[in-house]
C-alpha cells in the first residue's frame, strides 16, 4: 500500500484555511520575538530521522506478544511501511536495519524500492546478545568481552559482516550494543572484561571503510543485572576515545538510571566532539521503549536545547545519525511512530525558539529566576502550526495521523498481509 500524493493534497484540501490562520497568528508572535520563521522551517524539513526495521511491527514482552495485524514479515513490506510514514510525515528519510534480523539479499534491488519512497539506508546494527541459527558458539555469558577468544573472534566477525551489508546498501556507519556483563558478583573479572571489549571494538573500528563511523551504546542493566561492560557514557567515551576519531558515544534515552541529566551528558559528549547520535523513546523507569515525548517531553526539549546551542555557537550542524528506538505491543506501531516524530520535531521546533542572547545574559548575571523563564517561554509555545507548515511545503499531510486513519491504513494492511503475519525483531 502507497500513500498517494492526490490522498494527501485532499486531506490538505480541507484542513488549509484554518491552517493558514493558525499558522498567521504563529508567524506574527514569532516575528515580534525577531525569530525567522522560514529557517525554523527549513530546518526541520532537513531534519530526517530514521525508522528501525525491527519497530515496525508489535514488540514482543517478556510475557507475550500481541499482533495488530498486518506486520510486515519481509524486508520489502518494512521499506513500504517507512514509505507510508515519510509520505504521510515526510521526516522519516531513512531505514536502519539490525543485521540478522533483516539480511539484505539483494541490495541492488532493495535500493531501488526505497528510492521510490525517497528513503535511504541509515546505520546498520550488529546482534551479539542473541544465538542464531547454526552459530557455532553461544553468546550466552557475553560476546566482544568473552573469556574465550574464538567467541569473540566470532562476534567481530559478525560486525564485520554486517559492515559489508551496510557497504552494500549505501550506509556509512555501524552501532555495537552489548549485553555483555555479570548478574552476580565474582562472575566476571570487570577489567579483563573491559580489556577484552575494547580490544574487540579496536578490531572492528580498523576494519572500518574510511568514510564509516562506529557508534558504541551503553545500558546501566538489562539483561545482565549486576554489572554491564558499557554501562554509561563515560565507559563508552573511554572505549571510543580507545578506538579513534571513527569511533563515537550513542546515547539512547532509555539507557539510563531514573533521574539521569541526559542534557548534560549530551551536553559533555558534544563538548568532547564524540556525540555521534541518538536513539529516541521515552520511559518512567528504564528502557520502556515508549513512545517519544509521551513522558518527559521537557527533558526532550532540554536535550534539543542543547543541541541547538551547539549549533548556533559552532556555525555548523553536527553530524549526527538520528533514529527511534522503540517496540510495545499496545499501540498500531505506525501510529506509535507518527507520534514520535511529531514530539521529537516539537522539541526541536521549540529549542531553536530559545532566544541565547538573552539566555546568556542572564546566566552571566547568575538571574536564575530569567533563565528558567526564557527556557519556559519557548517550551510552552505551541509549535505545531510550524511544523505543519514544514510538512506542508514538502507535500506531507497537514495531520498525517488523521489521514492515516481516514485512509484506513491498518486494514488495507491486514488485507494485504492477514492477520497472522509477523515482523522479525523482539
Amino acid at each position: 500500500m502507497r500513500i498517494e500524493k492526490s490522498i494527501i493534497a485532499t486531506h490538505n484540501e480541507k484542513k488549509i484555511e484554518s491552517h493558514r490562520e493558525q499558522f498567521s497568528f504563529l508567524g506574527s508572535q514569532l516575528e515580534k520575538k525577531n525569530v525567522n520563521a522560514d529557517q525554523v522551517i527549513q530546518n526541520l524539513i532537513d531534519f530526517q530521522i530514521a525508522i528501525p526495521s525491527w519497530a515496525l511491527g508489535s514488540g514482543a514482552t517478556r510475557f507475550g506478544r500481541f499482533s495488530i495485524g498486518g506486520e510486515p514479515s519481509t524486508l520489502e513490506e518494512k521499506i513500504n511501511d517507512v514509505g507510508i510514514i515519510h509520505a504521510l510525515t515526510k521526516s522519516a528519510g531513512a531505514i536502519s536495519l539490525h543485521i540478522p534480523w533483516d539480511i539484505p539479499e539483494d541490495t541492488e534491488a532493495l535500493k531501488e524500492l526505497a528510492a521510490t519512497h525517497n528513503i535511504e539506508f541509515d546505520t546498520v546494527n550488529s546482534n551479539t546478545f542473541q544465538d542464531q541459527e547454526n552459530q557455532e558458539y553461544s553468546y550466552k555469558f557475553g560476546s566482544l568481552n568473552h573469556m574465550d577468544e574464538r567467541i569473540r573472534k566470532q562476534a567481530i566477525a559478525h560486525n564485520l559482516e554486517v559492515i559489508e551489508y551496510g557497504i552494500a546498501l549505501g550506509s556509512t556507519s555501524i552501532t555495537v550494543w552489548l549485553a555483555d556483563g555479570a548478574s552476580f558478583p565474582g562472575q566476571a573479572d570487570f577489567r579483563i572484561a573491559l580489556q577484552h571489549v575494547q580490544a574487540s571494538l579496536q578490531e572492528i573500528h580498523a576494519a572500518l571503510p574510511a568514510d564509516w563511523r562506529m557508534f558504541i551504546e551503553y545500558k546501566p542493566y538489562e539483561p545482565n543485572f549486576y554489572s554491564m561492560v558499557i554501562p554509561d557514557w563515560g565507559t563508552s567515551l573511554l572505549l571510543a576515545e580507545g578506538c579513534g576519531e571513527n569511533a563515537w558515544c550513542l546515547v539512547d534515552l532509555g539507557h539510563h538510571l531514573p533521574n539521569t541529566n541526559i542534557e548534560q551528558i549530551v551536553a559533555t559528549l558534544l563538548m568532547k566532539k564524540k556525540l555521534g547520535g541518538f536513539h529516541f523513546n521515552d520511559s518512567n523507569y528504564g528502557d520502556d521503549d515508549l513512545t517519544v515525548g509521551s513522558i518527559r517531553p521537557y527533558q526532550l526539549f532540554l536535550i534539543f536545547n542543547e543541541l541547538v546551542a551547539d549549533i548556533e555557537s559552532n556555525g555548523s550542524y553536527p553530524q549526527l545519525a538520528w533514529m527511534i528506538d522503540a517496540s510495545h505491543n499496545l499501540k498500531d506501531p505506525l501510529e506509535d511512530l507518527i507520534q514520535s516524530l511529531e514530539g521529537i520535531r516539537i522539541a526541536y521546533a521549540q529549542a531553536m525558539l530559545i532566544n541565547r542572547a538573552e539566555l546568556e545574559s542572564a546566566q552571566q548575571e547568575n538571574n536564575v529566576t530569567v533563565c528558567q523563564q526564557i527556557l519556559q517561554d519557548a517550551f510552552r509555545t505551541d509549535v505545531r502550526p510550524i511544523i505543519r507548515e514544514a510538512r506542508l511545503r514538502t507535500g506531507g499531510a497537514i495531520s498525517p495521523l488523521e489521514l492515516y486513519r481516514e485512509a484506513d491504513t491498518r486494514e488495507h494492511l491486514i488485507k494485504e498481509r492477514g492477520m497472522k503475519s509477523i515482523a522479525s525483531g523482539l
